[in-house]
């Protein structure tokens, strides 16, 4: 039983670390990525939709990423949605697509970004810290309800940092590659 709650931490620490990947994946580094449309949610016949799945995404070179909507009277809340997302980037709407032109990246920009990774790391980190923390508490209940005695407490315990510790060297790792991909463009 001790074995499976320990897992269901485990599982929601991997979670965290997929999460600050998925962030990461977000953050433009000067090229043209699809993975940045992934947030952008389009209002499609009043219902919040992804871009991918009410339009073509291609990238003709490594600049562009060209929009092509499946329905055309999607053209504007694509273009919309963009615009009011955190992009950074201007549309240009040709009456059957939607072109987004990736400028290159300013030193300053990168900077920005950098700041923006190590927060989403940050935020990472604490989120692990806080199920470690949960899980903890849930252990030291066991405890005082004589579940497990003291022993597999501090067992657990130690366990549980040693899975914290990793986890946010993991997110270290991230951090690191990131970086370097968003200062080497």
């Amino acid at each position: 039983m001790m074995k499976e709650e320990y897992r269901a931490y485990e599982a929601k620490m991997k979670k965290s670390i997929e999460s600050v990947s998925n962030d990461f994946a977000a953050v433009r580094a000067g090229r043209a990525n699809a993975s940045v449309l992934n947030r952008i949610n389009v209002d499609y016949y009043g219902t919040p939709t992804p871009i991918q799945q009410i339009a073509s995404v291609g990238s003709p070179d490594p600049r562009t990423l060209v929009i092509t909507p499946w329905d055309a009277s999607a053209l504007k809340g694509i273009e919309k949605a963009i615009l009011e997302s955190d992009l950074g980037i201007n549309p240009s709407n040709d009456g059957k697509s939607v072109r987004l032109l990736f400028p290159q990246l300013t030193e300053e920009r990168r900077k920005e970004l950098v700041k923006q990774i190590r927060k989403y790391t940050e935020n990472g980190k604490v989120a692990v810290r806080n199920i470690r923390r949960d899980a903890m508490d849930h252990f030291k209940k066991l405890q005082k309800a004589s579940e497990i005695t003291e022993d597999e407490l501090k067992i657990v315990e130690k366990d549980m940092q040693k899975l914290t510790d990793d986890s946010c060297k993991e997110l270290d790792v991230l951090l690191a590659n990131k970086e370097k991909e968003l200062m080497s463009v």
